[in-house]
């Protein structure tokens, strides 16, 4: 399967696309990912939804996509910069609430309704805050994370962050999760009790 396969792109994602080359935005989303994120939240009607890493709005795009009138979405990312381009594709969405702040901050602080699919793409609620995120998390919710294969922007060590967080989501007894040799590498793990 190749990108040209893809037919139900998001119609906000080319633009998000090009203006993403414009400012050399250089850690978009892949359309797999995307179309997965769609998938999943358009199995849940009236879903409440997380994503940590909001970057200039690509996987938003396709959250948005498949969210229903009576579903809500928190985006948070700490860059000011792409919050403000976000605001500019999604700001005008009732159903969207985009949050510049730091994203351990936010998690901490965070104590309304829990979620229902969670998509953690940046470190906070990843590889820092993540039991406090997964207390977060509706029994039956989805907890999504890319990038799990060896990526070429990678710091050196970084491998041995992925396998420790592998590890910890393997352990836990409270989550069903598949790994997924798929994109970038996904993990998607559902909350059982």
């Amino acid at each position: 399967m190749n990108d040209s396969n893809i037919n139900d792109i998001p119609v906000i994602h080319n633009a998000i696309t090009r203006k993403s080359k414009q400012i050399g935005f250089t850690m978009p989303s892949d359309l797999y990912i995307g179309t997965l994120l769609k998938t999943l939240i358009s199995s849940k009607p009236g879903a409440h939804i997380l994503e940590l890493g909001t970057g200039i709005g690509l996987s938003l795009s396709w959250m948005i996509d498949g969210m229903d009138a009576n579903s809500s979405l928190i985006t948070v990312d700490n860059d000011s910069e792409l919050i403000v381009i976000a605001n500019q594709y999604f700001g005008n969405d009732g159903r969207v609430q985009i949050v510049c702040e730091d994203g351990s901050k936010w998690i901490k602080n965070y104590n309304a309704d829990k979620f229902d699919l969670v998509f953690a793409d940046a470190w906070p609620g990843k590889y820092s805050e993540l039991e406090e995120l997964l207390d977060l998390i509706k029994i039956g919710g989805f907890y999504i994370i890319d990038d799990m294969k060896v990526q070429s922007n990678w710091p050196v060590g970084h491998e041995d962050n992925v396998d420790r967080l592998v590890a910890y989501l393997e352990k836990r007894d409270d989550l069903n999760i598949t790994k997924m040799d798929w994109s970038t590498g996904l993990i998607i793990a559902v909350k059982t009790k």
